[in-house]
């Protein structure tokens, strides 16, 4: 386990992205409601809130509990920190500081670590794993609602602002690199798993989830212009049966109930969106099952919409949305094949972790009960 400088530049990308996107769903919360949009600004900002204070939750419960493995009594200052919602931040500053004295500072000291209470290259990568975590909860509770509800307002109006395009665009960005980053962050935090190697592994990942996240949420978008009550039911359905599946598979990510029974919600909120392992085992049924019902939801989508009165939304965009979601839903399963058939770490391996026949090997981090791919 080495923090190199690669893992640090992708901590200062995250908190870059972190920022950006915060002060653009500000900046157009600001712009809704100055122009009388007042249900649009609202959304907004509840996205915005509900995925910052859920977030701050785990973050202030993590800490809780470092802090009573380590001996240490609760700072009531940082219980302050997180009810101003300035805990990311927090751990953003000692994950880079932390980052940046391994990488500039203590490489030339590798071989002292067995003297050292703690490797600084192991404390490095938890904290970077932290915070990969937690904006992995972030992007998809607030950032796949918040790029369904502007793509929407945009079709609605056929015009957009600067203001949404760069909420749309953020959002997009925020998506891409939290989930590469989670996946990286995940194997290499654990070390019975073996690690995402090599640019074309990443980008056909990347591809994978980008592609068929897209063509759902664009799904969604036209339902919506159908009937805004069947999606918000298709979607508490949907959240329901991951929540369900989350409390089946018996996950163990918590310390305390309550939070694990948040926990659960937000997995299942996730695979709304987008397919992960929650328990580490072997998922190609489940996962068949998921992308089939997946690819059976978009096209029954798409023929109700074809068989819909086009009066309800501007024509124009229709057919390109329409070649849009397939092409997506295409080139995403097409991808997944590749990762998995080709890319996945677990190709030629020795030892196929996700399945172990005895007594599975330690992992002594937080992630350990975590998402898997």
């Amino acid at each position: 386990m080495k923090y190199t400088i690669c893992n640090f530049i992708m901590s200062v990308l995250g908190i870059i992205i972190y920022v950006t996107d915060l002060v653009a769903d500000i900046v157009l919360t600001v712009r809704y409601f100055h122009d009388g949009q007042y249900v649009f600004g609202v959304l907004t900002l509840s996205f915005v809130l509900c995925g910052t204070l859920i977030v701050h939750c785990f973050s202030y419960s993590w800490l809780k509990d470092d802090l009573k493995k380590a001996g240490g009594e609760n700072e009531h200052y940082f219980l302050l920190l997180h009810c101003l919602q300035g805990g990311v931040f927090t751990r953003y500053w000692f994950a880079l500081r932390t980052g940046y004295h391994v990488v500039f500072k203590h490489s030339h000291r590798t071989s002292n670590f067995m003297e050292e209470q703690t490797d600084p290259h192991k404390e490095a990568i938890d904290m970077a794993t932290d915070l990969s975590m937690l904006r992995l909860f972030e992007t998809y509770l607030e950032g796949c609602p918040q790029l369904i509800l502007q793509l929407y307002a945009f079709l609605e109006r056929g015009q957009a602002n600067f203001s949404q395009y760069m909420v749309i665009m953020v959002s997009c960005c925020a998506i891409s690199w939290s989930t590469v980053d989670y996946q990286i962050a995940l194997r290499k935090s654990l070390p019975d798993k073996n690690l995402l190697r090599g640019f074309w592994p990443k980008l056909t990942y990347l591809f994978y989830k980008l592609f068929t996240l897209l063509s759902w949420m664009l799904s969604v978008v036209l339902l919506l212009f159908v009937d805004v009550r069947t999606v918000l039911l298709l979607l508490l359905f949907l959240w329901t049966v991951g929540f369900i599946w989350a409390f089946i598979n018996h996950t163990q990510f918590c310390n305390s109930l309550g939070m694990e029974f948040l926990y659960r919600l937000v997995v299942g909120f996730i695979l709304v969106f987008t397919f992960f392992n929650i328990k580490g085992q072997n998922t190609k049924c489940p996962m068949s099952c998921y992308y089939t019902v997946r690819v059976l939801g978009t096209l029954g989508i798409l023929t109700v919409f074809w068989i819909y009165p086009l009066s309800i939304f501007n024509s124009d965009y229709f057919i390109p949305i329409s070649a849009t979601i397939v092409l997506s839903l295409l080139f995403g399963i097409i991808f997944l094949g590749v990762y998995y058939g080709i890319y996945h770490p677990n190709i030629n391996a020795g030892t196929q972790h996700d399945e172990p026949d005895g007594k599975a090997p330690q992992r002594d981090c937080r992630i350990r009960y975590f998402l898997m791919d």
